[in-house]
């Protein structure tokens, strides 16, 4: 039987080809050839993966056709979704990456994991749909983000608010000039951790459970005693493996500022921590509450708090004529007229997409860049992790965003790339 890969050769749509494709290949009369469908696998399937698996599979032009976790519990729950044998399930992802029958791989791992993954992914030849944030370090970012652009690759980071209608709307009305001229944007993320489980972070050391493979959970990360409170969800605030909401709605926000301050390529250039809180012992020692100031080039400031009232979670637009607010769908300006501002033929429309999975397998079939291409997350993620830095290190830390470092700043440039455990190495 034919794959996917002999299709797109078929119908002339490999790489550098004319994109012109064919309408069931697109899904639009709902029906595509089995031997036409994208072979997907899904790595990482505990929560948010999960969500992915089941958002991926209902564009009727995927298949998918392994599920990977280190956790045995979660692997057969989403092998038993995807209706699938037992024998195609894996613990280890470098084994769904031999398989010559996938096309496509969704990675939903912790995050210490995704760039190391997605690397792999790339350099075997497979288009990937990673969740954000995309790296867990500027320099593995422009690791992946260089790499997938040599090996020809597609790359989607979960960054969907880019394929939400209001979040581009929102950003429309900026990088149009109908608030004037932009120079303060407020970011609001959650201001307390919310554990699931009911730990503490406090628990003493824990035999692992027989269906984790708590190695591999690790990898590249430095090594440490299991206790339930720190694996699957709750790894967000064990700063080992994530800087807490910096990155786990930073991610999010800041890729929404970017998009509507023009910066999708670029970044701040200077950040400082004005207040940062931690709890004083326990494995949950990411930062919880903080407030970090960002400057960009054009002089635009940007502020990022953890707040406790849910209201100002969001991104608060501040221009010289009005302000907006923005979260997902939800849209609010000041003056009001502002919300239903009709944009002029001459305005700039920004990349239109309403489906952040769908727009994924679009791409695949055309080759044409994503909503959230590598780059974008990477470019995102890296203004994430400034502030990380800045936290870890204290004073105000100038950036260069074309070189990627800090200059003059030796002790930041070392957090430009996290380090990894061996066997796992980067390169």
């Amino acid at each position: 039987m034919n794959t996917r890969r002999q299709f797109l050769k078929r119908t002339g749509l490999g790489l550098g080809a004319p994109m012109i494709i064919p309408a069931s290949a697109l899904g639009l009369g709902k029906h595509v050839a089995a031997n036409e469908r994208v072979q997907l696998a899904t790595i990482g399937v505990a929560n948010r993966g999960l969500t992915n698996q089941r958002g991926l599979a209902k564009d009727e032009r995927v298949q998918i056709v392994t599920v990977c976790d280190v956790d045995q519990s979660h692997r057969e729950r989403a092998r038993g979704l995807a209706k699938l044998p037992a024998a195609s399930t894996y613990g280890d992802f470098r084994d769904v990456l031999r398989r010559k029958d996938v096309d496509a791989v969704m990675v939903a791992t912790p995050d210490h994991w995704h760039g190391y993954i997605a690397v792999a992914a790339a350099r075997a030849g497979k288009d990937i749909y990673c969740e954000k944030p995309l790296t867990a370090s500027i320099e593995e970012g422009r690791i992946l983000a260089d790499v997938v652009q040599r090996e020809k690759r597609v790359l989607q980071c979960g960054t969907q608010r880019r394929s939400m209608a209001g979040t581009r709307r929102a950003c429309e009305l900026i990088r149009n000039g109908y608030l004037g001229e932009l120079k303060t944007v407020e970011v609001g993320v959650p201001g307390k951790f919310a554990i699931r489980g009911g730990y503490t972070g406090l628990e003493p050391v824990q035999p692992v459970p027989p269906t984790l493979d708590y190695e591999m959970w690790q990898g590249p990360a430095a090594k440490a005693p299991y206790t339930a409170a720190r694996v699957h969800f709750n790894f967000r605030w064990v700063n080992e493996y994530a800087p807490g909401y910096i990155t786990d709605w930073g991610a999010h926000f800041i890729d929404v500022v970017q998009w509507a301050n023009d910066m999708d390529a670029s970044g701040p250039v200077e950040v400082i921590v004005r207040s940062q809180t931690r709890r004083p012992k326990g494995v949950y020692n990411a930062p919880e509450g903080f407030h970090i100031v960002y400057r960009y080039a054009n002089g635009v400031r940007m502020t990022m708090k953890a707040e406790t009232d849910r209201a100002k979670w969001g991104i608060k637009f501040i221009g010289t004529e009005g302000w907006l607010f923005s979260e997902g769908h939800r849209l609010q300006t000041h003056p009001a007229t502002l919300k239903d501002q009709p944009l002029k033929d001459s305005d700039t429309r920004l990349y239109g997409s309403d489906d952040h999975y769908r727009n994924f397998i679009d791409c695949v079939y055309s080759r044409k860049p994503t909503a959230a291409t590598a780059e974008t997350g990477h470019r995102s993620a890296s203004a994430c992790y400034l502030g990380a830095i800045a936290a870890e290190t204290g004073g105000t830390l100038q950036f260069d965003p074309k070189k990627e470092t800090f200059p003059n700043q030796p002790r930041a440039n070392l957090h430009l790339m996290k380090p990894m455990r061996a066997p796992w190495k980067l390169t």
